[in-house]
């Protein structure tokens, strides 16, 4: 089964991947830098992270530290292909054009996209 995070989640999982091992109180902090949360708003996401399998708690302390199981990688590709079937109805070529056309890659990320196309076009 694939385990798909919520954008809530995805807040929490950015702190965490950040941080390594977090206390909720440690990921409130973090997320009301940007905006207003909750601690027991954010004790239940973190809980139903836990029973997801998005992240694993240590209860050996007294407080109990967080780690993400699922990864920034998995996170991203889950999340990308949400949106190629979503919006772009499976179009990978109209995400890419559209990404390309709203924001301004520097000359270096076009020459990464260019080394991937050749690879991709050499079978690599």
């Amino acid at each position: 089964m694939e385990i798909k995070p919520t954008e809530s989640e995805l807040e929490i999982l950015q702190i965490i991947w950040k941080k390594g091992e977090c206390s909720v109180r440690d990921v409130h902090e973090e997320l009301l830098k940007n905006k207003d949360a909750g601690y027991t708003t954010t004790l239940k996401l973190m809980q139903i992270m836990h029973d997801k399998g998005l992240v694993e708690r240590d209860t050996t302390a007294k407080t109990h530290l967080y780690k993400a199981i699922i990864t920034r990688e998995q996170a991203q590709q889950t999340a990308l292909d949400k949106i190629i079937s979503t919006v772009f109805k499976g179009s990978t070529a109209d995400l890419v054009i559209q990404a390309l056309g709203h924001q301004r890659a520097s000359k270096d990320e076009i020459e990464a996209i260019r080394s991937y196309l050749r690879d991709v076009e050499n079978g690599n």
